[in-house]
């Protein structure tokens, strides 16, 4: 693994991490991990066997033997498309609560590193670059302002025509920071040497500008592409 080239993406919800992740990893033609994911559908697998959180074992079991798979963009469980229902605040809520059980992320550090393939491997999260992949050439941290994040947040909902409130929105991406930031394990904070990002007043094509020089810096035979 430690000679598969490697760009991590780490940030918190609503950074735009996601979308500069697919981009960089469609344009160089590498794999690409969202690691949300797969919290996601461990919160949504939670939520409907109605186990506590405080179940830590219980949770643990169901991390170790996830029937996940991706398939494109798409997040199957157990055969079944769970890709809507994984991308909700509910699930994004969830997901960060059994992200704290040290447990859990013990049993999907395996599966998350198998990831790492030739070409090569984007992967978007929030502690790629400093649990998951600290041998990654770059490193990279997006953040914004937790009111941008919220507002785009609240546009992606909006335009799905869901109802959302965005006051209650800012209140739960910081009360989610606080939780990311302070747990004991793989708090989510920026890499050691990672090339740290503020997007709350950059474009996305400005963002994905900077990432793409920092990967040419770093792996000089791309220039190319």
């Amino acid at each position: 693994m430690s000679q598969v080239r490697i760009i991590t993406v780490d940030g918190p919800s609503g950074s735009g991490k996601g979308t500069i992740s697919q981009r960089v990893a469609e344009h160089l033609g590498w794999h690409f991990l969202d690691s949300g994911a797969i919290y996601r559908v461990l919160g949504v697998m939670v939520d409907r066997e109605d186990i506590s959180i405080d179940s830590v074992d219980k949770i643990a079991e169901l991390a170790r033997n996830m029937p996940l798979s991706f398939s494109g963009e798409q997040a199957m469980l157990a055969g079944e498309d769970v890709t809507g229902e994984i991308r909700t605040e509910t699930a994004g809520n969830r997901a960060s609560k059994v992200a704290v059980i040290p447990e859990v992320r013990s049993a999907l550090l395996e599966w998350q590193q198998k990831y790492a393939k030739p070409p090569g491997l984007v992967a978007d999260g929030r502690d790629m670059g400093t649990v998951v992949f600290p041998q990654a050439q770059v490193k990279i941290f997006l953040t914004a302002s937790p009111e941008e994040r919220a507002k785009r947040r609240y546009k992606q909902l909006k335009e799905k025509g869901l109802g959302v409130n965005l006051a209650r929105l800012i209140e739960e991406i910081r009360e989610r920071d606080e939780r990311d930031s302070k747990r004991t394990v793989a708090p989510l904070q920026a890499a050691e040497g990672a090339l740290t990002l503020d997007s709350t007043q950059l474009s996305i094509d400005e963002v994905y500008g900077q990432v793409m020089r920092k990967v040419h810096e770093t792996f000089a035979d791309l220039s190319g592409n």
